[in-house]
């Protein structure tokens, strides 16, 4: 994958109507003799939700992870408004693209709040003796961040627990509040890695008015959701992958009509589908692309 280490202080400025924001051409991730992920085109142009599912094992968050620089495809390229991303997470945060985890990675021992400035960082441009130094310009920067984010804690609702520790939060708000933290980086993509996974109806109810609310604001987005009724009531399109490829994509209807997707749930074989031997292995790769960033998290 070509990269571009490229990357800019300020935030991503509004799309014009129907502009591609995410182009994937091509992606394929392999480890070692495994592919994960085979020969991927997906795009996502502002003003809207599109769905990803898939079986277990299908290469969904090893998908996302290609998308978001934890993992560099092996081939294939990944542009954000024309311009391929860097291979590292945080550059490509920076460039405009946020996400999410399908496990919860909050900074469990701070505050709300401060869970929601630490998705500033990429936005303030106040260096290490600004910081020590704390002079008028850091101190209005401070005063900036913090006002953005309980802006944002306004948005989600959390507004009044912004000093309660985030492990102390109920698990329906603690996913909130990972999307504030994405927020935070003024995106012009967000990707939600399962954001109603162990949500009661009621909760997946208001995520699903939140990312209305999160389009509305100008940001495309991208799910990847094992809730069908949640997917296909909220998304303008959806992708199918199975076993590392895409499947389908269109919109509600004409997924949820081909009989090959049917099929793919089932578990059952269909004409020139994939083999069924790697799906162990195809599992066991994404569980492990979902592990290795939590190390460098926790560093």
């Amino acid at each position: 994958m070509t990269t571009d280490t490229t990357t800019k202080d300020t935030a991503p400025g509004p799309h014009a109507p129907g502009e591609t924001v995410l182009d994937a051409r091509g992606v394929t991730m392999r480890f070692g003799g495994l592919t994960a992920v085979r020969n991927v085109d997906l795009t996502v142009n502002s003003g809207e939700i599109v769905g990803l599912i898939g079986p277990n094992g299908a290469g969904k968050t090893t998908f996302f992870n290609c998308l978001t620089g934890l993992y560099t495809p092996t081939e294939g390229e990944v542009r954000y408004k024309g311009k391929i991303l860097p291979s590292q997470s945080f550059k490509v945060t920076a460039a405009g693209v946020a996400r999410t985890f399908q496990n919860i990675r909050l900074f469990a021992n701070m505050t709300v709040l401060e869970n929601v400035l630490v998705g500033r960082h990429t936005r303030t441009k106040e260096g290490l003796w600004s910081a020590l130094l704390r002079g008028p310009g850091f101190k209005k920067a401070e005063k900036a961040s913090e006002e953005r984010a309980m802006e944002l804690l306004e948005f989600i609702g959390l507004a009044a627990k912004r000093d309660h520790l985030a492990r102390n939060l109920p698990y329906g708000e603690q996913r909130k509040l990972e999307i504030a933290r994405a927020l935070a980086s003024e995106p012009g993509l967000l990707l939600l890695d399962e954001p109603t996974a162990g949500m009661n109806p009621q909760e997946t109810r208001a995520t699903e008015e939140l990312v209305f609310a999160i389009r509305d604001m100008g940001i495309a987005v991208l799910v990847i959701e094992h809730d069908m009724r949640f997917i296909f009531n909220l998304c303008d399109r959806v992708a199918v992958l199975v076993q590392g490829e895409k499947l389908v994509e269109g919109d509600s209807a004409t997924v949820q009509g081909d009989e090959r997707v049917v099929a793919a749930y089932l578990g059952e074989p269909y004409e020139d589908a994939p083999g069924q031997a790697e799906v162990a292995e195809v599992e066991a790769a994404e569980a492990q692309a979902d592990a290795a960033p939590r190390k460098e998290t926790d560093r």
